[in-house]
């Protein structure tokens, strides 16, 4: 059987966190911006419209919430890396692409951010 290029999309998830370097950036939650492509085999669902076949997005998202949320990474590297193992290693996504903006965080841009790809082998060391 041909390897699924199946993708879950979870897009602009606005979510509030500690998230910096500097002082004022550790008193108070700031926004964060938080896009996922999650690499997963989607056919045993789509044939059994079952969720049990599939992974949970919105399980996955929650977890997401609750880790943003508890958080207080100096880099939105860090960040993003923390949500790419909830995906991989307590998701079961074969693959997630993971972008994590700081809208506002230059004067003159939109927001800034990172995007990483992450998979089991990324966490097999850990």
């Amino acid at each position: 059987m041909a390897e699924a290029n199946d993708q879950i999309l979870i897009r602009d998830l606005r979510l509030r966190g500690i998230i910096g370097l500097n002082d004022w950036e550790r008193e108070k939650k700031q926004d964060i911006l938080v896009n996922l492509t999650l690499r997963v085999d989607c056919r045993a669902a789509g044939v059994s419209d079952d969720v049990d076949d599939s992974l949970n997005y919105r399980t996955l998202t929650k977890a997401v919430i609750a880790y943003v949320d508890s958080s207080a990474h100096f880099l939105v590297e860090a960040l993003a890396t923390g949500i790419a193992r909830i995906c991989v290693v307590d998701f079961g996504a074969e693959q997630a692409v993971v972008r994590v903006e700081k809208p506002g965080a230059l004067r003159f841009a939109e927001s800034v951010g990172v995007e990483i790809c992450r998979g089991p082998a990324d966490f097999d060391r850990d």
